[in-house]
């Protein structure tokens, strides 16, 4: 089955590792890129500054990239659409798209704890996607929207959900988060080298709340959000990719570190083509060192989890976790949900 797709801001940063992640891909044909108004009518050579380590596939690199608008991409004959658009653009640009039919995959942050929204993991919550019949009554359009997570969400919630057995009451985690996901001018030179900034603006939130609605439970109409609590603090750091976070959890239960471990190593992958055949990598006592980004964040070809210094506590435990942010934690998380939704038939 071929399924012809395009993107969505294709020549960001995102956009970017989305077309290194769609070359030869077995099942989606890249047959649209969009941009702004600047880029339109130029080839993608012209319009993007090239910045991921493998080269322009050369078929893309003389694609000419098209707006970003239904008409934009409407003799391009796409069954599937990838967004990386700035938020700020996609609560506009999305819905125009979603009316006129289209199915979108967005990494983009808006509308991913509307009531009506998935936002999916396909590894940790695949049921959730049936939202999209609720989405598809309560707004009237043929079109599907399905989000996928914050890249630092994405690095945490694959070990919970591996370990939400044993009662997961609650959670306090601190992030390392790495400089590429701020886009490649987000953050200066001069504000990240010799420095850490203990401050950055939204991702709190986003994991405090995207986390609970992952792990909750749909009925068949809406989604409950779990019950633990969860509390953040989102620091960036001078790495280039890949986010470390530390976690501190409380359970009803009283796990050993070696029932963690095995919890998380025993955690089902799912059956799509860019799934890792092991979703979480777990490092025992002996590498209480690991992971570390520069060492660990290509784990799967960048769409694994790693975890390490699984200790237990007074309370509860702690542990390590790591990924790639920019594959699995933003281009790499919407393609899965892409292969989900042509499993599941909505494509």
């Amino acid at each position: 089955m071929s399924v012809r797709v395009g993107i969505l801001g294709a020549t960001g940063a995102v956009g970017q590792r989305f077309i290194q992640l769609l070359d030869d891909h077995p099942t989606f044909d890249l047959a649209a890129v969009t941009a702004s108004a600047e880029s339109a009518g130029k080839t993608y050579r012209e319009a993007a500054k090239w910045r991921v380590n493998t080269p322009i596939p050369d078929d893309v690199a003389e694609m000419e990239v098209a707006e970003t608008s239904p008409a934009g991409v409407a003799d391009a004959d796409v069954d599937l659409l990838f967004s990386s658009l700035p938020s700020g653009v996609a609560s506009e640009v999305e819905p125009a798209f979603l009316e006129e039919g289209y199915v979108v995959s967005s990494n983009s942050s808006n509308d991913r704890m509307a009531d009506d929204v998935p936002l999916t993991i396909p590894e940790i919550n695949p049921d959730h996607l049936d939202l999209i019949e609720v989405q598809r009554d309560e707004r009237g359009w043929d079109g599907a929207l399905v989000k996928n997570p914050n890249c630092s969400t994405i690095t945490m919630v694959p070990t919970l959900a591996a370990i939400d057995e044993f009662g997961l009451e609650s959670v306090h985690v601190s992030t390392l988060q790495a400089v590429s996901g701020a886009g490649y001018s987000g953050v200066t030179s001069m504000e990240i080298i010799d420095n850490a900034i203990p401050h950055i603006g939204g991702e709190e939130e986003k994991m405090e709340t995207e986390s609970r609605k992952l792990l909750g439970e749909f009925d068949g109409a809406a989604v409950h959000l779990h019950d633990a609590d969860v509390a953040a603090s989102c620091n960036r750091i001078p790495t280039l990719d890949g986010h470390l976070e530390n976690v501190f959890a409380e359970f009803t239960e009283d796990p050993s570190a070696a029932d963690l471990r095995g919890a998380m190593e025993a955690f089902e992958s799912a059956d799509l083509p860019s799934s890792p055949d092991q979703l979480i990598k777990v490092f025992g006592d002996d590498e209480p060192e690991r992971p570390q980004p520069r060492l660990d964040r290509t784990y799967a070809d960048g769409m694994g989890i790693v975890a390490g210094g699984v200790q237990t506590t007074d309370d509860g435990a702690k542990y390590n976790c790591l990924a790639h942010n920019t594959i699995r934690g933003a281009a790499g998380a919407s393609l899965l949900n892409g292969e989900l939704l042509v499993e599941e038939g909505y494509v």
